[in-house]
């Protein structure tokens, strides 16, 4: 079962012979290690396996102890180009529920999300949880999507209940619990949506331009006011920026007279530091302001290894950089600042 045969549509129409013979490659490793299927018994917690930390975050705190939540992906992995491993093919063939975004991020886990989905439930959270006018489009690429939606907080939210219906299609019993899980945790999403918008308000309105390696964060900007989201790589990070690029970028900064840049954790710095030269070589003042979780979160037990803590700390570090202060946290996100002892 899949629910995102979209995604099978765009894959097909871009890939390439370069492109696909990873996936090929992949394909094979899936005939050899698949596992065989399996009906999980009905007191064992759902075995469920996300792409990326993003979903898993949010399935963790969805499914309570009636799921086993993983994320194949780990801190600092670029999911754009990441190749199934062996033993990726063997995680994935013994999950009871798969959940990814969308081809436009996982573009060489495609071809194994499609055939697993003939007998593991496979669900593409972006196409299953928002509609198309939710979506921002990949301005380099006409009908790509651009699937950093986890960015605005409001929209994420969104992927809860669905993950929360695809466990209990599993597990019956835990219905309610999973219900009030969705409830409380959509609330905290909602009040951190909130929170972020006002920090960035407090951002001086000229100096509210997002210059950052990669075009993760059009949603980041959309969602919190931001006047505008400018970058060195397009949505993917598959092709290298060039001199041009970082060029072009540099006029920006310099006729907006942008204060600040930001590296990011899954992305070389070398292409912002090569930026902040440019800038510096022409006569301007430029600093990088630190550096933003895009399309991963931080490593597991810190505060930038929860959804949460990634949008908070990204809110953070962009509102401090450009000029502003963070607003204090609504008392909806009070038990999650104690949890890791934020205090405001």
């Amino acid at each position: 079962m899949i629910r995102q045969s979209t995604d099978m549509q765009r894959a097909a129409r871009r890939a390439s012979p370069a492109r696909t013979l990873p996936a090929i490659a992949a394909i094979g490793l899936l005939t050899a290690f698949a596992a065989p299927e399996r009906a999980a018994a009905q007191d064992e917690p759902v075995r469920v396996l996300a792409t990326v930390e993003m979903i898993a975050d949010v399935a963790r705190n969805v499914a309570g102890s009636c799921a086993e939540v993983e994320a194949l992906l780990g801190s600092g992995v670029d999911p754009h180009d990441y190749i199934a491993t062996a033993s990726d093919v063997t995680r994935l063939s013994t999950a009871d529920l798969i959940l990814y975004v969308d081809f436009a991020l996982e573009e060489q886990l495609a071809a194994v999300l499609e055939r697993l989905s003939a007998r593991i439930p496979t669900i593409g959270v972006l196409a299953a949880a928002l509609d198309p006018e939710d979506l921002l489009d990949d301005p380099t690429e006409p009908g790509q999507v651009d699937p950093h939606v986890w960015m605005d907080a409001s929209l994420w939210a969104r992927i809860a209940p669905v993950i929360g219906d695809a466990v209990v299609e599993q597990r019956p019993d835990c219905a309610d619990e999973i219900a009030a899980h969705v409830d409380a945790y959509t609330v905290q999403l909602q009040a951190l949506y909130d929170w972020a918008g006002e920090s960035i308000a407090t951002i001086p309105q000229d100096q509210r331009r997002l210059v950052t390696a990669h075009d993760a964060f059009e949603y980041f900007a959309n969602a919190y006011g931001m006047e505008a989201s400018e970058a060195i790589e397009g949505i993917s990070t598959a092709s290298e920026a060039s001199i041009g690029d970082i060029r072009e970028v540099a006029d920006y900064v310099i006729d907006n007279n942008v204060a600040a840049v930001f590296v990011e954790t899954t992305v070389s710095p070398r292409t912002i530091e090569a930026l902040v030269q440019e800038v510096r070589a022409r006569g301007n003042r430029i600093e990088i302001g630190g550096e933003l979780y895009s399309d991963a979160m931080g490593e597991p037990g810190t505060v930038g290894g929860t959804y949460i803590g990634m949008i908070y700390e990204n809110t953070v570090t962009i509102t401090q950089a450009l000029g502003g202060t963070p607003a204090a946290l609504p008392e909806a996100l009070a038990d999650w600042a104690r949890e890791w002892d934020i205090v405001q």
